[in-house]
């Protein structure tokens, strides 16, 4: 597909998805606006999650490395019907006088700048909020990220309350209205969408963004807190009700529609002809427990936050779903507002009683192959004994933070390229997270070193879940690690000077969509 024709069908109606297959810090450095990175390495794992419709158009996109032409080979023998490859690839883009975007996770963070020049979402500076806690002024700090993300660095005294949960809970922590709610993230856009939703849904409180969240606070000298688990607490039944109320109203606004389940399976049946994603907007935790089978867990605000990590097919229909008539509507809202115009709620109460629980697992695009296993007492004994080699493909963050005593580090998608640069051994075995895409890499190694290898059976998990020793550390990398997006606060030097650049490349972004023109964001009126 030429770069005109791709343009074409990214500003048209029909559904598309553009996949971009290079390592995710390749595709953080430069790539188009509206593509998804499913990197090459882990695309049986990946794909399906993001593109589970076989008929739809799918288009390929590397930067000339050949890792297009091999995921399309796969697509095709996992049964994708429609698989297109962007000529030329990223080169051939910017050649046609296309732009393109470094970061991830661009459009959400460009739909949150416009948020704030639209609504005129207002902010607070670190150092003025810092002197209103001084004062011993009604402030609650909620931090609208992950739980993850947030047990990382926070603002001292600060409540973890992610996005989809602040209408939710809200109430639980700031009953009296006169208390002034100050909604923060790691750098701006959960911090804008978070405290625009506070407004949408009619909070009486005085509601502010910190500006820059995390990262403003400690560009302004002041000191983080870690290691924190504080999370707002479940509402009562009048919380709650406030709760439904303000999000069945910002749900009117929006011309968010509810759908039952019979439709829903309509929608997702064999002759659908569509795309239909039902996403569970609850929190992980909520999800685990027990949700509907088929849906997909897609916390709400990390939904809006990052939508290209949970729906790959640009104009499918989007079912969301929870148990509270909150989380879902006002996710809904925020989609609605970025160009998803079919995104729709339903109750997972119309589903029946059936449920499912644990975390959803992977469903590979074709079954692994048969490869023989070691176990993970077996590859102690063959460690301590010096002649197995251990190759690791988790990603270079993952690696750095802990990993099998002695591993070496590689990414799958270069075997052929680097390979030889591992030592010569009697065996080796490769290893992964969960053991899964370690069974896909192990024959790959061992056509590249002529040599067997071995899957380590449960892959890092397994090892270290039998309580068997693990290192820290980037040593040992046969690839350059470049097959992650670093976040500032992911770096070890020039910590600053990084954050520095990741707000000024946010703000930027509004400025730059009109010059791209494959995203238009619709308005509404107030």
């Amino acid at each position: 597909m030429t770069p005109a024709d791709l343009h074409s069908q990214l500003t048209g109606d029909r559904e598309v998805a553009l996949v971009d297959v290079r390592e995710e810090g390749e595709f953080g450095a430069e790539h188009l606006l509206l593509a998804v990175n499913v990197p090459l390495g882990r695309i049986e794992t990946e794909f399906a999650r993001l593109v589970p419709r076989k008929a739809v158009r799918i288009v390929l996109c590397d930067d000339g490395g050949g890792e297009a032409v091999r995921a399309e080979a796969l697509l095709k023998d996992a049964g994708y019907s429609d698989v297109s490859r962007l000529d030329g690839g990223v080169a051939a883009w910017k050649q046609a006088g296309f732009m393109v975007f470094s970061g991830v996770n661009v459009p959400s963070k460009a739909f949150g700048e416009l948020v704030e020049h639209a609504e005129g979402t207002p902010h607070i500076e670190a150092r003025a909020l810092m002197e209103r806690l001084r004062a011993g002024e009604k402030v609650v700090i909620v931090d609208s990220r992950p739980m993850d993300e947030y047990r990382v660095m926070n603002i001292p005294g600060s409540t973890n309350m992610p996005g989809a949960e602040l209408v939710y809970r809200i109430k639980t922590l700031a009953p009296d209205p006169q208390t002034t709610v100050v909604v923060n993230c790691a750098g701006r856009t959960r911090s804008i969408i978070g405290a625009q939703s506070l407004r949408n849904a009619g909070l009486e409180n005085p509601v502010l963004a910190l500006k820059n969240g995390t990262m403003g606070w400690h560009l302004s000298g002041l000191e983080l807190e870690q290691g924190a688990e504080r999370i707002a607490p479940a509402p009562g039944a009048a919380q709650l009700a406030w709760a439904q109320e303000a999000a069945a109203g910002v749900a009117r606004r929006f011309g968010v529609e509810e759908v039952d389940a019979e439709t829903v399976a309509r929608w997702r049946g064999p002759e659908a002809g569509r795309t239909c994603f039902l996403l569970d907007t609850r929190s992980p935790e909520d999800y685990e427990a027990g949700h509907v089978p088929g849906a997909l867990s897609a916390p709400g605000g990390q939904l809006v936050q990052a939508t290209d990590s949970y729906v790959g097919v640009r104009n499918a229909r989007l079912v969301l779903l929870d148990d509270d008539a909150v989380r879902a509507p006002m996710t809904a809202s925020w989609l609605k507002q970025m160009g998803w115009g079919e995104t729709y709620t339903a109750r997972m109460s119309a589903f029946g009683a059936r449920r499912e629980s644990g975390a959803a697992p992977a469903e590979p695009l074709i079954a692994p192959p048969s490869v023989k296993t070691v176990e993970p007492a077996e590859l102690a004994r063959q460690l301590e004994a010096g002649d197995v080699v251990v190759v690791d493909i988790a990603d270079s963050l993952t690696f750095g933070a802990k990993h099998i005593p002695g591993a070496y580090w590689a990414v799958r998608s270069r075997f052929e390229q680097e390979a030889g640069a591992l030592p010569e051994s009697r065996r080796y075995v490769v290893t992964s997270g969960d053991g899964l895409l370690a069974r896909f890499a192990a024959p790959e190694l061992a056509r590249c070193l002529q040599s067997e290898v071995h899957a380590l059976a449960g892959g890092t998990q397994a090892w270290e879940s039998e309580g068997r020793a693990m290192q820290a550390g980037a040593e040992r990398l046969v690839s350059t690690p470049n097959d992650v997006f670093y976040r500032p606060y992911d770096r070890r030097h020039g910590v600053e000077e990084a954050m520095k650049d990741y707000l000024r490349w946010e703000v930027d972004l509004v400025n730059r969509l009109d010059a791209d023109g494959t995203l238009r964001f619709p308005t509404f009126g107030r």
